[in-house]
């Protein structure tokens, strides 16, 4: 009789610790879009389906998800199946694994940020510009579509292309305007 209720204590125990597990399992999936949330970024800035995330004390995270995927917002965007960058309040810089498609070319995203206090847009850097949309877009993580990696990175290789060839020339003009201002003076 007392085997019978060690034996039962025992498996309320162990069910207990299953529920624990499932418990902490579950908030883990879901506490990368809190992760966002705590720094004043909405939650959409990532797809559905995050399976797990790393994050340090400095504020670098990486992202997993199953597979490398596409979600329509006002323009689509490209997740790898890492996304990483380091997070502080209402910011993400040194971003890689995101792509932001623009005139039929994708373009790697390396910020974002948002107006604090909020002026209801959100800013990504795109390299040579920075591209606004309106915040209210992302509140909530959109579904994502599994796709083909070789037309995106045909596509990045010109983007890239682009945008090293505009900050090369953007670069030449300035030194232009500083030449001529220095033989005025």
């Amino acid at each position: 009789m007392l085997q019978h209720l060690y034996l039962g204590q025992f498996s309320m125990m162990f069910l207990l610790l299953l529920c624990s597990i499932f418990a902490v399992l579950t908030t883990a999936e879901s506490s990368i879009y809190e992760v966002l949330e705590s720094h004043g970024l909405p939650m959409g800035l990532l797809p559905k389906g995050v399976k797990n995330f790393t994050l340090d004390n400095s504020g670098k995270f990486v992202v997993h998800l199953d597979q490398a995927c596409n979600a329509k917002f006002e323009n689509e965007f490209h997740y790898d199946r890492n996304v990483s960058g380091t997070i502080s309040y209402g910011q993400i810089h040194a971003l890689s694994g995101i792509e932001a498609q623009d005139l039929f070319l994708w373009f790697p995203v390396k910020d974002i940020r948002v107006d604090i206090p909020s002026s209801g847009l959100i800013y990504f850097n795109v390299g040579v510009v920075s591209k606004q949309f309106s915040l209210s877009s992302f509140e909530t993580p959109r579904d994502c579509t599994a796709v083909q990696l070789t037309d995106l990175q045909d596509d990045m290789h010109i983007a890239d292309a682009i945008s090293k060839s505009q900050s090369g020339e953007l670069r030449y003009k300035f030194d232009q305007g500083n030449i001529g201002r220095k033989a005025i003076l």
